[in-house]
């Protein structure tokens, strides 16, 4: 071995060695020992140069391989945001207004719920992240739910893993608690929504949108990358619910035990393009079918009685399995570039309590009578049309943001199955008024409502005691200005 070689062994020894003893962490005392052996000659300037390249090289390879390893098994992300609400009803109202999916809307004569002023309508915190290559997972507790009269509950509204078949995500299966991938609105996340309600039409479908269950995704990677352009641009999107989804699910609803051995089943296939002039539309079409499975319970429906009469009970015979539960419903959006249009309209069959033809309530009647008070299947129809218009570059003081003003008509008649006893809910509302993104962290939302609706809120006695006082299930009239504040964070 000649000179030359043995100085290059000596010194390769002597770095191998401490990055025996320090890895990576003793990067520094490596270079210091090369160049103590070139100035003491035993190494060439150029023989030095050459080891502490290699050596850097080596470092680099193993740092980029350590990040990936880190990057892959442990990428999680914290986020949040809360949504405060007032109203204010307008009009001379002299009955109690009570609005079942909003319990800020009401006045001094509303039963139960009334004039609750502020409320925190939701309070979300929301962890994600991967656990590798094949696991995403995403937990998502509320702490404005209620229960009974407590109000600002936590309650659990997603709680699910993400198993993916391919790395690029373009296969993936969803198992636990999740949003059911039925209707637009329904799965565009409330944090997104213009509307502060989503339209009973569709909401009523799944309770709370979510259900426990599996759910196969498919997104092909070119639709991925559109789908991340409409979220990037803040147009209002779902999130990715795959291209073409498919899965099995409970049917009773969000953090509800199931009550039978049936599966519910769903389907559905979204198609979002993009045009030459640059405007991105989506369209799809969904549907689900199952049983869904009735708890009976005494009502208060007092039109036409004295005030003597007693609640009857509902009478959910036949139901042990549970009622044909099955729609199917349309969905198109063209996202405000700046303008937009959305629209979703289903229909379906449904349990649903009978309050109006037959005979009188609590009553035999015969075969061909319908009964009073008895839930039975019945058939359902309606959706929304909801046009917008996206303004950005809105300077208000200091300010930078975008305004979002929106008319929104919908309609149902159907009956809304996870409330008490399936009533019927005649709806025919309009909303105008506008979203106001005052910075990425700051929303407010303010329109007009009008409402011409069924009454939900169940409990009220009678009429005769209590004449200002909407009686269970019956259709009201009602304006209001609705106003939400919501900080992303």
């Amino acid at each position: 071995m000649n000179v030359k070689l043995s100085k290059l062994v000596i010194a390769a020894l002597a770095s191998t060695s401490m990055m025996g003893f320090g890895g990576l962490a003793h990067a520094d005392s490596t270079n210091d020992i090369v160049n103590a052996l070139v100035m003491k000659g035993v190494l060439t300037e150029e023989e030095g140069a050459l080891l502490t390249k290699g050596h850097a090289g080596e470092i680099g390879a193993a740092k980029k391989e350590k990040d990936s390893t880190v990057h892959s098994a442990g990428k999680m992300a914290i986020r949040g945001y809360l949504q405060v609400r007032n109203t204010t009803m307008l009009g001379d109202n002299n009955v109690g207004i009570n609005l079942w999916s909003d319990r800020s809307v009401g006045n001094t004569m509303s039963m139960a719920d009334k004039d609750k002023n502020f409320i925190i309508r939701r309070a979300r915190v929301i962890i994600s992240g991967s656990a590798g290559d094949r696991l995403d997972y995403y937990i998502q507790p509320d702490f404005a739910s209620s229960a009974s009269t407590t109000n600002n509950v936590a309650q659990l509204r997603d709680y699910y893993g993400d198993l993916n078949i391919t790395k690029d995500k373009v296969h993936r299966v969803r198992v636990g608690q999740s949003k059911v991938p039925y209707g637009f609105e329904n799965l565009q996340s409330s944090q997104n929504r213009l509307a502060l309600d989503r339209a009973d039409a569709l909401n009523s479908a799944v309770r709370d949108e979510r259900d426990l269950g599996a759910f196969y995704y498919y997104t092909p990677d070119n639709i991925q990358k559109l789908m991340k352009e409409i979220q990037d641009s803040g147009l209002k999107h779902t999130g990715n619910y795959g291209m073409f989804a498919l899965g099995a699910y409970n049917g009773q609803g969000a953090n509800q035990q199931d009550q039978n051995s049936n599966y519910h089943v769903v389907a559905r296939a979204s198609y979002p393009w993009k045009t030459e002039s640059g405007q991105i539309y989506e369209a799809g079409i969904q549907g689900y079918k199952g049983k869904y499975v009735r708890s009976a319970s005494a009502y208060s429906r007092i039109a036409n009685q004295t005030s003597t009469a007693t609640a009857p009970s509902v009478n959910a015979s036949g139901s042990a399995d549970g009622f044909k539960d099955e729609r199917v419903g349309i969905s198109f959006m063209m996202y405000p570039m700046p303008f937009g249009l959305q629209g979703e309209w289903n229909w379906g069959k449904t349990p649903g309590l009978e309050t109006d033809a037959g005979s009188v309530i609590g009553g035999t009647g015969n075969a061909s009578t319908f009964k009073r008070g008895e839930i039975q299947q019945k058939n359902l129809s309606g959706g929304y049309i909801q046009t917008m218009y996206k303004i950005d570059h809105v300077k208000i003081g200091d300010t930078d943001g975008t305004v979002i003003p929106f008319v929104r008509w919908q309609y149902f008649d159907g009956y809304s199955k996870a409330e008490a006893n399936s009533p019927l809910n005649k709806v025919n509302d309009w909303e105008l008024g506008a979203e106001w993104q005052i910075a990425p962290e700051v929303e407010l939302v303010a329109y007009y409502h009008h409402m011409n609706r069924s009454n939900l809120v169940t409990g009220s006695t009678s009429t005769t005691t209590n004449p200002s006082r909407n009686a269970d299930y019956e259709r009201f009239k009602a304006d209001a200005l609705r106003v939400q504040l919501q900080y992303n964070f």
